[in-house]
């Protein structure tokens, strides 16, 4: 996934010599090659974030197009204020790239793991929230972003928990994109960033459940998200993310601003807690009970206990 984002930022620069490429002083071996190639179009801004988004913001007034590089715990957690007011404000074309989401840096603790960084800018007026789950969605999510038309965020997660697509996927941005056509009648499942391949190893051992993946946070095809809870008894969304204010929330929200609506939404994410100690990220998400076990557990009970 991280190699589409190189070659696609690459690709842009080539074709216009006004993007822009920052970094708070991270993504060396990712960049080579753009610095190699555009030495005039990368600035190390170096570990001052909050003045990086700043030099954006003026360069995009000026008429360039910057891209915003850095860790997620860093951008947009650390620079939540200038987002706010130099970028969203003045709806400014910045790209802002979100590294490491979720608790990708298991071994360095809570100050570089990101699981509020969705909660953080959904709010924000003009932005588009983007969580591409493979290198197919992170190629659609930048021809998107690279359009350079209003403040984008796309967040990257675990980046090597394998690919859900075939293909690159052509739907609106805004749609579920559907990874699995299930059977099953009952339970759907909704997934954005690296909790997709989890969900399509649980739709199958839970019976052939129906996957979709949501690489767009924000905006939202909620008209989409209404027929398919009119059509489901349960909508389980996974996201390695805050239970409070990520997709499981939007999902909720929406849902419950709505009448007569026939799902009912069981979430799963991070709970109200940091992570208790380092170790691997497959430590961490066994930490955090998102693991396939664990949540093949929890979905069992349940599920069960609605039968009865």
């Amino acid at each position: 996934m991280r190699s589409a984002f190189s070659k696609a930022i690459v690709d842009a620069a080539k074709v216009d010599p006004k993007v822009l490429l920052l970094t708070g002083d991270h993504g060396y071996a990712l960049f080579d090659e753009f610095r190699k190639l555009f030495p005039a179009q990368f600035i190390n801004a170096g570990i001052a974030e909050q003045n990086m988004v700043g030099v954006a913001a003026g360069l995009a007034k000026a008429g360039f197009k910057p891209i915003v590089y850095g860790l997620s715990a860093f951008v947009p957690v650390r620079v939540l204020e200038q987002i706010k007011m130099d970028v969203c404000y003045e709806n400014l074309p910045v790209v802002f790239i979100g590294d490491g989401a979720g608790v990708v840096y298991s071994s360095l603790g809570s100050s570089h793991q990101s699981t509020e960084d969705i909660a953080m800018l959904r709010p924000l007026p003009n932005i588009t929230i983007l969580s591409p789950s493979d290198a197919h969605e992170m190629e659609y999510a930048l021809k998107h972003a690279l359009q350079f038309k209003e403040p984008v965020y796309v967040r990257i997660g675990k980046s090597d928990v394998g690919g859900v697509h075939q293909a690159v996927p052509t739907a609106p941005i805004g749609d579920l994109l559907s990874v699995v056509a299930g059977s099953n009648k009952t339970t759907a499942f909704i997934a954005t960033g690296s909790m997709v391949n989890t969900a399509v190893k649980l739709a199958r051992q839970l019976g052939d459940c129906t996957v979709w993946s949501m690489p767009t946070i924000k905006p939202f095809n909620g008209a989409q998200l209404l027929e398919l809870a009119a059509e489901m008894d349960n909508l389980v969304v996974l996201e390695e993310h805050s239970i409070y204010g990520g997709i499981g929330g939007l999902v909720s929200e929406l849902i419950a601003s709505k009448s007569g609506v026939r799902a009912r939404v069981i979430r799963h994410g991070m709970q109200d807690r940091f992570s208790e100690k380092c170790g691997s990220y497959p430590y961490l998400i066994r930490e955090h009970q998102l693991d396939d076990v664990a949540l093949l557990s929890q979905l069992k009970e349940v599920l069960q206990t609605e039968k009865k």
